[in-house]
């Protein structure tokens, strides 16, 4: 019996509904599933980061270190850019061993050509090496797996029984340490390096290219405890540590996109931030006298085998450091700058602390310098309640005068002064000692530059001893100061009374222009009265003319007029004992003696034969004072104004857009080829500047004629060379000339004036 036609329709819409809400189902379930895969899934969102991480990436955008300064603008340390290659030998890009092999010994002898340092055999060998260690395949385990793809085949062999088969299973290991394979290199360095092979793949991949500052300091380890380092491993100090972050700005950050192997684009974004380049800081060294001072100091110390020395040489009017030099004996018995002595070594002074004495018996005390005293002719003499034994190193006379005693810097004498003056009212003393800021660190503007506070005796404190430190304070005893606060005290008599702090830096700069400057800080106007300080410079003076300080600062030994102060003290400081017989021989000079300009001490510690302050620090200002004196023989010159307009008959070249800068100030007219880069720059009689930029040949020897030190070296190394010059100012000439092919590695020498 046939369907109705009615039900017929029924079943077959009920089929089309069946089947519609079947799709609807399934792509509900295809759906969820692929919500769960994107938004649940951790393989996918650890494969998306991946995927991403090779497509973008963050670079951070190193800023440029600034440059530290001397007094006249010369670079003492500045910073240029190197590269560091890491490979990563473990790395998807060297699976094909045969490819691997091929590269590795064409890069091999490249790089020994290149870098002379191994041959290509042992570059080869290490990447060899150093591949097999971080590339290995492992057997996991066996497993039953199709013999066959694809229905057919599979059907064949189940039809002749060999469906499945046995395999091995392996996976690779992978170490992704990275490896150095040679040195940094400088950009032009790099610039070649990149075209070699394994180098001119997509790096990231292969290796990782580190850009960063590399510190440079032309003038070698002159003065450098006094620069200093800021490094987390090598440990910071000195004025790199002070000014670490005015110095290193601040680095950027952008937002790179892979545009192919070896080439990122930069892509707009939030992050995206530029680096803030450091300022440059400007100090007082003057690198003449601080050449001058290291030499002298460092003969000196071989000569006598010392273990350290330090000598400062100040401006009296400002306090302006012009030589700080700290040597220090090593292990091998050179003498190297590692330990800042100027500012760290707390000794006892011995007899140059006798000005601080000299002071308090004329200014406090009020005595006259006919003052007598007897002072034993040389032998033992019994001081104070405790009958303390005091002795001079010589025969200074019997009954002697104040301004004898500090010309033969007699103990007995000063300590029966001080005692007999102020045993009733100790505290007179030791407050008028700590008016002359002896208990306190002197270098007020730069608190962090390692500076220690002196031990400082006072009635209470464990350094106190009733009727015996006072007469010990006498001749330099019983207290214990570092090398700049007694020269600071020098340098107040020679600067009329005032005192003022030691200033290491005069100003920070951003782009030429001063951000933060650094003025003179006055410690004490008067450390005296006026009348007082006429007497104590009066016996001061003696001391160079007939005293300890004679045969170093006396007439026809130096070319003007000087007041010094000798001192020499037994050393007893950690494991060294008296009984040790280590030494502190000390000279403090200021000079030419009517008006004073400068200040200079020389401290230096020995256990050898010469030990006294006179011969042992004597030679080395007298050296100072004589190449001081003589290089600005013109003491009282001055400029005469006027309303007549004038010209610059030279400007240094070097960054063109500095150079136009200036030109366009003082020139009338101005040309120029380029408006930003490094250039030569000449002005003709009528004052025309003409600035012609260097050419873009990266393989010629560029004109650094007429340049500053700064700007030469920085053109210079950028090409791979070397520097050494002589001199100061702007280059005058060139050992390779100009236009001359270059050879990597060569040393150019430039002669400055």
């Amino acid at each position: 019996m046939a369907r109705e036609p009615r039900k017929i329709k029924d079943d077959i819409l009920f089929r089309v509904r069946a089947l519609y809400l079947l799709f609807i189902v399934a792509g509900l379930i295809i759906l969820v599933r692929l919500l769960c895969v994107q938004f649940l899934s951790r393989d996918v969102k650890v494969n998306a980061r991946k995927l991403d991480s090779k497509i973008f990436a963050e670079k951070v955008i190193h800023a440029h270190r600034g440059t530290i300064l001397s007094r006249t603008g010369d670079p003492l340390a500045i910073s240029i850019f190197r590269y560091t290659v890491m490979f990563d030998f473990g790395c998807e890009g060297f699976d094909n061993d045969q490819t691997f092999r091929e590269q590795s010994d064409s890069l091999s002898k490249l790089l020994a050509r290149f870098f002379k340092d191994r041959t290509a055999r042992e570059y080869y060998d290490r990447m060899i090496s150093e591949r097999s260690k971080r590339f290995k395949v492992r057997y996991i385990k066996d497993t039953v797996v199709p013999r066959s793809e694809g229905f057919i085949a599979r059907l064949f062999d189940r039809m002749h029984g060999e469906e499945f088969k046995t395999v091995k299973l392996y996976d690779t290991i992978r170490d992704h340490t990275p490896v150095r394979l040679f040195r940094d290199v400088d950009y032009n360095e790099w610039q070649t390096l990149k075209t070699y092979p394994l180098l001119n793949w997509n790096m990231g991949v292969v290796y990782d290219l580190d850009k960063h500052d590399n510190r440079v300091f032309p003038r070698n380890d002159l003065a450098r405890v006094t620069i200093g380092r800021s490094s987390e491993t090598a440990g910071e100090y000195g004025l790199e540590h002070v000014f670490r972050e005015e110095l290193s700005g601040k680095d950027g950050l952008e937002l790179r996109q892979r545009i192919a192997p070896g080439f990122w684009g930069r892509v707009d974004s939030k992050i995206n931030v530029d680096a803030e380049d450091g300022m440059d800081l400007c100090t007082t060294i003057d690198i003449d006298i601080q050449e001058v001072a290291d030499k002298a100091l460092r003969e000196q110390l071989r000569r006598n085998g010392a273990k350290w020395g330090t000598t400062i040489v100040m401006e009296a009017e400002t306090g302006d450091i012009l030589a700080m030099v700290n040597l220090s004996r090593n292990s091998r018995g050179d003498y190297v700058e590692n330990y800042n002595h100027a500012l760290m070594s707390r000794t006892e002074p011995g007899s140059t602390f006798k000005l601080a004495c000299l002071l308090a018996l004329v200014d406090e005390a009020g005595l006259p310098l006919s003052t007598t005293y007897d002072s034993g002719h040389g032998k033992t003499v019994k001081v104070g309640a405790n009958n303390n034994p005091v002795r001079d190193s010589h025969d200074c006379g019997g009954e002697i005068d104040m301004k004898t005693a500090v010309a033969q810097s007699a103990n007995v004498y000063f300590a029966k002064a001080i005692y007999q003056t102020f045993w009733q009212d100790a505290d007179r003393f030791t407050d008028y000692l700590r008016h002359l800021h002896l208990d306190r660190k002197a270098m007020v503007s730069l608190p962090d530059m390692g500076e220690i506070v002196p031990r400082f005796p006072y009635r209470g404190s464990s350094m106190w001893y009733p009727h015996t430190t006072l007469v010990k304070l006498g001749y330099g005893y019983g207290i214990e100061v570092t090398p700049i606060q007694m020269a600071t005290l020098y340098n107040a008599v020679a600067n009329g009374g005032r005192m003022v702090a030691p200033r290491l830096v005069t100003e920070l700069r951003k782009d030429d222009k001063t951000v933060r400057e650094f003025p003179v800080e006055v410690l004490e106007d008067k450390i005296c009265s006026h009348r007082s300080l006429e007497k104590v410079r009066e016996c001061l003076e003696e001391v160079a003319i007939s005293g300890t300080a004679k045969d170093q600062l006396g007439e026809g030994k130096v070319p003007c007029s000087v007041g010094a102060k000798t001192g020499t003290a037994q050393y007893a400081q950690g494991a060294i004992k008296y009984s040790d017989h280590y030494y502190v021989g000390s000279m403090a000079a200021y000079f030419p003696a009517d008006k004073p300009r400068y200040t200079i001490y020389t401290s230096i510690l020995t256990n050898g034969a010469n030990y006294y302050g006179t011969s042992l620090a004597g030679p080395v200002n007298r050296k100072l004072v004589t190449f001081i004196y003589n290089r600005e023989n013109d003491w009282y010159g001055h400029v005469e104004r006027s309303s007549e307009r004038h010209h610059p008959t030279a400007i240094k070249g070097g960054d063109i857009a500095q150079a136009r800068k200036i030109a366009d100030r003082f020139s009338p007219h101005t040309s120029f080829d380029r408006r930003a880069g490094w250039g030569t720059v000449k002005v003709d009689s009528t004052s025309r500047v003409e600035i012609t930029s260097l050419p873009d040949d990266m393989l010629r020897m560029p004109d650094v004629v007429g340049m500053g030190l700064k700007d030469a070296l920085f053109v210079l190394e950028n090409r791979g060379l070397k520097v050494s010059f002589t001199g100061k100012g702007a280059v005058r000439s060139q050992s390779i000339r100009a236009g001359e092919p270059l050879r990597r590695g060569s040393t150019v020498h430039l002669k400055l004036r």
